[in-house]
């Protein structure tokens, strides 16, 4: 074996699965941060409108945390496989495996883990990315990897979604994933201005940028969902055929753009059918009693009425 690049073949170097996504920790943080932050003065919020604000306020993060997340995840379609396939190229040696195949917004992950892990005198358990978002070049992280030795099984499944393959995905993919991460980023922008409006208040309008926000999730799913207009290619690991289904952050996202649709209609509705209601829940109540505040009751002298008198104020008992 000779060194290419300061790297043997076929990856004697004992490579690790990803875990985490470094982008995904950090919005998570962030969001983590901002609830702690909101708990911190909850106990400053008296009576029942305590339980509101947090129910409010949990529940606006929770949505805003999920729109950004997803566009970072790998999991918008998913597949795996168990079979019996060769490990390296040129080599009839056969591994017991998982494969996995991952597609997100912004490429492809291709996993690969042994059953059992140690097979073979290797440690088998990879998982590599691929991108294909704009300003990426799927091929040549294709070609990198083909220069490193990666593993027959995650090249092959690889090789089907780069630009040369008969299959002729990879533009679909990226175009589709370009325009449901950019249609999630307005849904973001219209979630915030539906806080913003939720503060001011203005709670009917607030509720019709939730809607917004709702509509603009479910546009990012339609057009990730093109993707299903190309016929994929068969993805065939030794014996086994390996399928692919809408995945996690799919799902969740049509879960979080019906519920946005749901509290859109709900707080529009209440507006016009149970203003005051509404208005407790979004402790208001207590602004609208001091505006329509009584006048304190006044009693004034019929001696001075009869005799079309004005009454001075020191002559008026009030009570």
């Amino acid at each position: 074996m000779t060194l290419f690049d300061g790297i043997y073949p076929f990856y004697p170097q004992q490579r690790k699965a990803a875990v985490f996504n470094i982008s995904t920790i950090i919005v998570i943080v962030v969001f983590l941060t901002l609830a702690c932050s909101f708990l911190l003065i909850i106990p400053g919020i008296r009576g029942r409108a305590r339980l509101y604000w947090t129910l409010r306020v949990l529940l606006s993060l929770f949505v805003g945390v999920l729109i950004v997340v997803v566009q970072f995840t790998g999991d918008w379609e998913t597949g795996w496989v168990q079979a019996n396939t060769s490990y390296k190229s040129f080599s009839h040696v056969q591994v017991n495996a998982d494969i996995g195949l991952h597609i997100g917004l912004a490429g492809v992950n291709v996993t690969l883990r042994g059953n059992p892990v140690e097979q073979i005198n290797e440690t088998i358990n990879y998982n590599e990315h691929f991108p294909w978002n704009f300003g990426a070049d799927y091929d040549r992280s294709y070609s990198e990897g083909l220069q490193k030795g990666l593993p027959s099984p995650i090249l092959y499944v690889a090789e089907k979604f780069s630009t040369q393959s008969p299959c002729a995905v990879h533009r679909q993919y990226r175009i589709a994933g370009h325009y449901a991460s950019a249609m999630l980023w307005v849904a973001f922008c219209t979630w915030v201005i539906s806080n913003i409006l939720f503060s001011m208040p203005v709670l009917i309008y607030g509720g019709y940028m939730l809607l917004v926000t709702g509509a603009f999730m479910i546009f990012s799913l339609l057009s990730f969902s093109t993707v299903r207009n190309t016929p994929m290619c068969p993805i065939q690991i030794g014996t086994r055929t390996l399928h692919i289904a809408y995945g996690g952050s799919f799902w969740l996202m049509l879960a979080i753009g019906l519920l946005c649709f749901v509290v859109g209609i709900t707080i529009v509705a209440m507006h016009h059918l149970s203003l005051d209601l509404l208005k407790t829940f979004f402790d208001l109540r207590e602004d609208k009693a001091e505006e329509y505040q009584e006048m304190p009751k006044v009693f004034i002298n019929p001696h001075f009425v009869s005799k079309g008198l004005s009454p001075q104020p020191s002559e008026i008992n009030s009570v």
